[in-house]
């Protein structure tokens, strides 16, 4: 059974039955092509709405947290972390844009991006340039060499909650990496190789190996490491000053940041490839898409990544752009398109999904 054009060409549910059935999806040339033809007046990079954006969540994410630090009311002290939270995730998503700008984009974007966001958040660029391109590779995506893809709802049910509830450990995991790992691996090269191949990379694929950093990449990786360096050793030593109150704030909104990222990731994919090529079609439908009219994707999923299967379709577009290139899609497109089957109604539905195919599993 193939599926030619569009999901009405062949039956989705009986092809869901096969194994391997992402690999039977044909390209939808139609759609690919008014993806392409729909939207070049809207591929620039907006440098007033990067910046503004950018700058605006980072340092509400900042205010927020010294006052959940600061306030004496325990239920005002939880509402500022909350806003802190959702202001500093939002700020630290900006590195997946970072990751896909090509050479001139917003002069200046990545390194003040870093400064006020990367080091800061023990997260800086290096972590996901290089890599997450690599999600995006025609002959790569989920299979084994996708640094950003495993087969969630092929798995155990045992695996769902660890996949989501490991990343509540992962700013500690960070705060050791950049104050004991670096200035080890620059002493001991073995440990400096394991460093850079197992922990120098925002993957979920435990297989994935991180090679050498290339070009104009290598300059930047020591720098951003030396900062890390240096801002996990001041953060370390805040303690003696000011208690241990302030680091432990911090790392749990830090936490939270992380396992709402995690429990975005979680729902990005249908994570349902066995490690075949796919198609870029393939690769769109696997994608989740979460448009309006609810507006909540926006908070747990800003930035742009609310719609992340058209992402995968234009990866360089920029988020700004992405809501516009969907209304013209749809506009365009009719409702037997292709397009239609990448779109989802919101978290919950998405994560009952995984959790079914999970649970009908053995652990």
């Amino acid at each position: 059974m193939k599926l030619d054009q569009t999901l009405s060409a062949a039956n989705p549910a009986q092809l869901r039955e096969k194994r391997g059935w992402h690999s039977q999806i044909a390209d939808d040339k139609a759609m690919l092509r008014a993806a392409r033809d729909l939207t070049k007046d809207i591929a620039e990079h907006r440098a007033s709405i990067y910046w503004s954006d950018m700058i605006a969540s980072a340092l509400i994410g900042y205010g927020s947290l010294a006052g959940a630090i600061l306030v004496e009311n325990t239920a005002l002290a939880i509402v500022l972390a909350v806003v802190s939270v959702l202001s500093l995730y939002r700020a630290l998503l900006f590195i997946h844009e970072i990751s896909h700008f090509r050479n001139g984009a917003l002069p200046g974007f990545r390194t003040a991006w870093n400064a006020l966001v990367g080091v800061p958040m023990l997260t800086p660029s290096f972590m996901y340039e290089q890599v997450h391109t690599l999600h995006h590779k025609r002959t790569q995506y989920g299979t084994v060499e996708d640094p950003e893809y495993l087969p969630l709802a092929l798995m155990n049910a045992w695996s769902l909650p660890l996949f989501v509830i490991i990343a509540i450990l992962a700013p500690v995991a960070l705060l050791v990496r950049f104050a004991v790992l670096v200035p080890l691996g620059a002493i001991i090269p073995p440990i400096r190789q394991l460093t850079w191949q197992r922990a120098s990379a925002l993957a979920i694929n435990p297989e994935f190996r991180r090679r050498p950093p290339e070009g104009e990449l290598r300059p930047r990786v020591l720098m951003q490491e030396a900062a890390g360096f240096i801002w996990s050793w001041v953060l370390i030593g805040s303690v003696f000053a000011f208690g241990w109150k302030p680091l432990l704030v911090a790392l749990g909104v830090a936490s939270a940041v992380a396992l709402l990222n995690q429990l975005r990731t979680l729902v990005a994919h249908l994570w349902e490839n066995e490690g075949e090529a796919m198609t870029v079609t393939a690769q769109f439908l696997d994608s989740v898409n979460v448009p309006p009219p609810g507006r909540i994707a926006e908070i747990w999923a800003p930035v742009g990544l609310r719609y992340h299967a058209l992402h995968h379709l234009m990866p360089s577009m920029p988020y700004h752009s992405l809501p516009e290139a969907h209304r013209r899609l749809v506009k365009e497109l009719g409702e037997s398109s292709t397009y239609h089957g990448a779109n989802h109604a919101g978290m919950g539905v998405l994560v009952a999904r995984i959790a079914r195919s999970t649970m009908g599993r053995r652990s």
